[in-house]
């Protein structure tokens, strides 16, 4: 019987060689081509290698799975382990509590049989109280300390005397400086000192001129505070966050220890709150002593007393799962089995549901919500910023969809939407700004509008039965509008590109945003109202530049025919103008190669066209007046240098010529204006019918020279 590759005496060898400490990869091979006797002998070889390769994989994989399997029993023994610990320590407080009852009861006892014992021990120390202990003394006496130095501390603080009132049992537990810095841009803000109680958190930041000396600035209780530690990216460094729904803010300890200090106290400071708060549900719940009833001479009521009352539907909690529940649910978060540790506390929930609550119920919801906030503050880590964002809206869907099964939706949207909007920020930040502006945009547009409309549907698929939730949509939609308006802005306006480049770049924007009324999601106007301020100085910066072009162009004005010297060039004209919309223009052209125009009216003719085309690109009700007062100066200049130089010119062929021009304004730029004005905005322009008939009218007649005003 043949033996399997990689074992046997020969696959014994070869292992052994290749887990020797000396082995040589280069060496081995050399050797091995030596002694080989052709190819065939390689690919046995070859064989063998891979056998043994693929064994020590399934190998490793076994260990794996063993291990696995030993963590998850290990962990679950922690858990019984700490359970046990938890229950012991409480037996330990109540045999205490017991004992010292016992110790003043005998002490009393003693007293009132021997009341001059009582009295030696009264005159022995006077300000001791008998029926104390020595380690409650001490530990009054500790606590007091503890009293005078967070009072002598808080003394330091302007404006939070009356917001954090005493009690008995505050006490600060550590305290020291920080720095904060912001959440989105990582810039400074403002040095704190931070005062830790056994209860809250105050932060306080420093008074300028006033060493040591404080103004009160938030106050946070520690049942709803969640510590993050803050990964080290130089030179941000030593940095921790705190969560405070709905807000979270950014400290930088002094160094790595400080920082290491802060967040062990914060949490041993969270979990002792957490214990005594729930040592005192457990003694507020524990069965008293009712009063004795009245007495009364009503027989009836008597006879009432007489009936036992109903019995109370008791909740069964011996089963093996409720007791297994809390192990459980640590091995769900464990292994980031969120649906299966919702799913077992929708379980426990449906079973408990509303029967009476109990000593042990209230014990086990003790611990499981101990879980839940654990689960919670998994998922809120799931959700945060500082993740990657990679994967798209719907990487969040699973972590979103258990914050919602355990009922904090707001809590959900929330941190779902700053999740997107950091995602956008990081899209946008990371393209690259090519030479041709235009290109930019097409890819500014397409990242932010597709991204916009993925975390749209995403967001209506986790949100469906949360109506409420669309508002905080909306608001979150507006923000990342008004940060894609900023990159456009500052690529298409700050760059003083033309006017046509920027009319083109609106004209994408508008059609990617188009794109959002797939899901009933317009958002239109509110890119016009953050782009109007732009639009409208590029369109009064390109007619201060049209009126300035026209003026130079008027003073150099000679009132001479226009001569293209080539057929093809007055075919080019004709084209251009024909485009402008100026159908009559044919009758202007002469033999040959002339136009019966001056080259300024020409010119002013395309340049105020290119400019009308160009703004209707741009047009939205907002930029009606300021297009159309454009409009008007532009034609203005023109109009006013014709009626000059016709009252001014004393040469009757000029004189003749400069009314075939005015002509031409009148009759066929101005028409064409007012109908491409009104085709592109939906209604007249009053303005510019009132400027055509104020104007002087030219009537053209070969024959005479006279104007009719």
């Amino acid at each position: 019987m043949a033996l399997p590759l990689g074992e046997g005496v020969g696959g014994s060898r070869l292992r052994r060689q290749l887990e020797s400490g000396g082995f040589a990869a280069g060496e081995y091979v050399k050797q091995l081509s030596q002694q080989s006797d052709g190819d065939r002998d390689l690919q046995e070889h070859r064989q063998r290698i891979q056998a043994l390769s693929e064994e020590t994989a399934q190998s490793l994989k076994r260990n794996v799975y063993q291990n696995y399997r030993q963590f998850i029993e290990t962990a679950r023994e922690i858990s019984y382990l700490e359970s046990e610990m938890y229950q012991l320590s409480h037996i330990l407080t109540e045999q205490k509590g017991i004992m010292e009852a016992v110790t003043q009861a005998l002490l009393l006892q003693a007293d009132r049989d021997d009341p001059a014992l009582g009295a030696r021990r009264a005159a022995a120390d006077p300000h001791s109280n008998p029926f104390l202990p020595l380690s409650a003394k001490e530990a009054a006496a500790s606590e007091e300390g503890r009293q005078r130095t967070l009072t002598t501390l808080l003394e330091k603080v302007e404006g939070c005397r009356d917001l954090l009132p005493e009690s008995p049992g505050k006490y600060l537990v550590y305290n020291g400086d920080l720095v904060e810095y912001d959440a989105d841009h990582m810039a400074q803000i403002q040095r704190v000192h931070a005062f830790l109680m056994n209860d809250c958190l105050l932060v306080a930041t420093w008074l300028p001129n006033r060493r040591g000396a404080y103004r009160y600035d938030a106050l946070y209780p520690l049942e709803g505070l969640a510590v993050i530690n803050v990964k080290d990216n130089p030179p941000m460094k030593d940095m921790f966050k705190l969560l405070m729904f709905p807000e979270s803010r950014i400290f930088q300890a002094e160094n790595a220890k400080i920082k290491k200090e802060w967040l062990e106290v914060l949490e041993e400071t969270k979990r002792n709150r957490a214990l005594s708060e729930k040592l005192r549900l457990e003694q507020e719940a524990l069965p008293r002593a009712a009063p004795p009833p009245p007495e009364t001479a009503n027989p009836f009521d008597q006879e009432d007393e007489k009936e036992p009352p109903p019995e109370e539907e008791t909740v069964d909690l011996s089963l093996e799962w409720i007791q297994e529940l809390p192990e459980d649910l640590d091995v769900c978060i464990a292994q980031r089995d969120f649906e299966g540790a919702v799913d077992l506390l929708d379980k426990l929930n449906e079973y408990l549901g509303y029967k009476a609550v109990s000593q042990p119920v209230r014990e086990l919801r003790a611990k499981v919500d101990e879980r839940v906030r654990q689960l919670t503050d998994v998922l809120v880590f799931e959700l945060s910023p500082d993740r990657s964002l990679r994967g798209g809206p719907r990487a969040t869907r699973r972590a979103v969809s258990q914050l919602i099964r355990l009922g904090q939706s707001t809590k959900a949207c929330e941190l779902f939407l700053k999740n997107r909007a950091a995602a956008v920020h990081t899209a946008i930040r990371q393209l690259r700004i090519e030479g041709a502006t235009l290109l930019y945009i097409h890819k500014l547009c397409h990242v932010f509008f597709t991204s916009l409309l993925e975390t749209a549907r995403e967001f209506e698929t986790d949100f469906a039965g949360n109506s409420g939730c669309y508002s905080a949509f909306i608001v979150w939609a507006r923000s990342a509008m008004r940060m894609f308006v900023d990159a456009f802005s500052k690529q298409v306006f700050d760059s003083k590109e033309s006017l046509s480049t920027a009319a083109e770049c609106v004209k994408v924007a508008k059609e990617h945003c188009k794109q959002l009324s797939e899901i009933g999601l317009d958002l239109t106007f509110i890119i016009h109202a953050l782009l109007v301020k732009d639009i409208k100085g590029a369109l009064q910066s390109y007619k201060d530049i049209i009126i300035e072009a026209t003026k130079h162009r008027n003073s150099e004005e000679m009132w001479r025919r226009m001569n293209l010297m080539t057929p093809e060039a007055l075919g080019k004209l004709r084209e251009e103008m024909r485009s402008c919309g100026m159908s009559s223009f044919d009758q202007y052209t002469g033999d040959d190669c002339w136009v019966n125009l001056s080259y300024t009216v020409v010119a002013f003719t395309k340049q105020t066209m290119a400019f009308l085309e160009e703004a209707l690109k741009l047009y939205f009700p907002e930029l009606h007046m300021v297009l159309l007062e454009s409009l008007v100066e532009i034609i203005l200049v023109a109009v006013q240098h014709v009626d000059y130089s016709l009252r001014c010119e004393q040469d009757p062929e000029k004189k003749a010529f400069i009314r075939q021009n005015a002509s031409f304004l009148y009759e066929t730029v101005l028409p064409v204006v007012e109908k491409r004005f009104e085709e592109g905005v939906g209604k007249p322009a009053k303005q510019l019918q009132e400027l055509r008939n104020a104007s002087r009218l030219i009537r053209v007649n070969p024959e005479s020279t006279t104007s009719v005003v």
